[in-house]
Parts: C-alpha cells; structure tokens; sequence
C-alpha cells in the first residue's frame, strides 16, 4: 500500500517558504558580496565637490599668504614685486610693537579663558537648582552669546563706559567717586570684560549642559555622609565638569587668537600700544601702512601660533579623555 506525502498546498505553506531571503549585501549561503568599483567610487564622486570646494576655500588664501610674505609688496609702490626672502618676517618681528602685541594677546586669551570658566562654572551651578522664572533667566544668561562683536564693543562703549553718561559712570558718581575713562586708562582691561561678556554665555551653556548630566544619588549619598557643599563641589561637581572645561578651554583660546572688532572700535590699539594684539597689528600692517607683505608675515606667524596652542591643547584635551 502506497503512502501518500503531502503536497506544500496542504501543508499551507508556499514551494520554498522555508527558505530565508537572503540580506540586502549578502548571498544565500550568508557570505557578504564584494563591493563592485562603482559602490566604492560613487559616495566618494559624491562628496568630491564639498572636498574641493572645501580644500580651494583654504589653500587659495594659505597659498597667497606664503606668496605675499616672500616678496616686497606695498599698495602705493605698484609694480614689480621682487624676492624679499625673510626681510618681511625679520620686519615684523623687530617692529616695537611685536613684543607688547604678543604680551596683550597673552594677557587677554589668558584672562578672558580664566574669567569665563569660573564665572560660568558658578552661574551654571546657580541656575541648575529649581527656581521661579529658571528658563528665561537662562535664555537671558545665554542671550549675550548671540551679539555681534561690533554690537557689542559699541554697547560697552557708549552705554556702559563713556565717562560721561556711561552706566558705570553714574554708579561711581552714586558712591561720591570720580568716573574712570575706562578706554583711556584701563584699555586692555576694558577689552577683556567686553569679550568676556560676550564669550561667557558659552561657557555657561556648556557646564549647564554637562551639570544635566551629574548623578544625583551621588550627590545626595555624599550629604548623608556627612560632606559638606565644597567637598561635594570638589570631588564630584569639579571632576564631573573637567571635560566640558577642557573643551571651553579649546574653543576660546583658538577664537580669542583672532579678536579684532572689539579693539578696532573701541581703543584702536591705544593709548600707544597698550591694547594692540597681534590681530590689529597684521591689521595696522597691512591696511594703514598698506605693506601687504610685512602684513602676510605677521599672518603666517598668527597661523603658526595658533597651530601650536591648538596641539598643545588637543594633547591635554586628549589626556584628559582617556
């Protein structure tokens, strides 16, 4: 007697529904397939112009900075451009104004860099607890980040220290005390505040940010065990917000190489040389004396700084990570 098998309709299944579809990139037997050429070529076709573009967006102005700096070219001596070898460089850096350029640009990145990250780790601790009116008070703490630097030297200029009608002005006079002439005596620091104002914002943003993430069990376990505020602050807040500070650290020492309108509004570098970073001295090179050449040195010595402070603090930045 013959056994009947039955068929795959009678199962209910369909002829070869046992059988997996095989992933998009993999055969049947679950081997990856090799890409083809054309897989591997066109992503990179893709994004050949934004690389290109991208690349001539910097090499065209690095390539006529170098040219420039070699030869002898001044805006009111047109003509021929001879071979200076390091003559413009050699210039630049024997000016009298090198040396206290250098020292301002110092002073002011360091100051500024100081100011901020305490100023925002205190106003990032303040703001991060509970209270009425928290989000506009942070919009308001965040929103000085968002004005121009010409925006903002003019405010500070004219509303803030004009020793006449200036805000400061009026609250020395309210204590019976003579008003400072802020830009005349004190340049420098009157351009540190202002790009402190500006620049504090954004480091407060980024410790609040980090603060979000602080765990809270922690910090509640450390105050039943008997730790008080600036311990809990030591050796826990502190630590917690050692990469965010490194990342701050980073960022505005790397713009604050390049601060220009604040000064150029405000102190134009003066009295003397008292405010002029290297910034407004390639400025004052290049546009008031219109030595492109010397200019184009003194650019290429601000590259080649900022490329070492910006090793340097990946290196720590990179410490710090790990």
């Amino acid at each position: 007697m013959s056994t009947l098998t039955p068929s795959p309709a009678v199962e209910g299944r369909a002829p070869g529904a046992d059988t997996a579809a095989p992933l998009p990139g993999f055969s049947q037997s679950g081997k990856k397939k090799n890409k083809t050429a054309t897989d591997r070529f066109l992503p990179r076709l893709l994004m050949a112009p934004a690389v290109l573009t991208l690349f001539l967006w910097m090499i065209v102005p690095l390539a006529m900075t170098i040219y420039f700096s070699f030869v002898n070219y001044n805006l009111m001596q047109p003509g021929d451009h001879p071979f200076a070898r390091l003559e413009n460089f050699q210039y630049f850096i024997t000016d009298p104004d090198f040396w206290p350029a250098v020292w301002n640009t110092l002073v002011l990145i360091g100051s500024v860099i100081v100011s901020t990250v305490v100023l925002g780790v205190l106003l990032a601790l303040l703001v991060n607890e509970p209270f009425p009116g928290r989000g506009i008070v942070r919009v308001l703490l965040i929103s000085p980040f968002f004005v121009m630097p010409t925006v903002n030297a003019l405010l500070w200029k004219h509303m803030m220290m004009n020793p006449i009608y200036g805000v400061l002005a009026d609250l020395w006079r309210a204590f019976g005390a003579e008003p400072v002439d802020w830009l005349t005596d004190v340049p420098l620091l009157s351009v540190i505040i202002m790009v402190a104002w500006q620049w504090l914002p954004f480091a407060c943003l980024i410790f609040i940010t980090s603060l979000q993430s602080l765990d809270r069990e922690q910090m509640e376990a450390a105050r039943m065990d008997g730790a008080s505020a600036v311990q809990r602050f030591g050796y826990l807040t502190i630590p917690h917000l050692a990469r965010p500070m490194a990342v701050v650290i980073m960022i505005e020492m790397i713009f604050l190489l390049s601060v220009f309108a604040e000064i150029a509004v405000t102190t134009n570098g003066g009295p003397g040389n008292e405010s002029t970073n290297l910034t407004y001295m390639i400025f004052k090179q290049s546009l008031m004396n219109f030595d492109v050449g010397v200019a184009s040195a003194g650019a290429l010595f601000a590259v080649i700084l900022a490329n070492i402070v910006a090793a340097f603090l990946i290196r720590i930045i990179g410490k710090s990570l790990d």
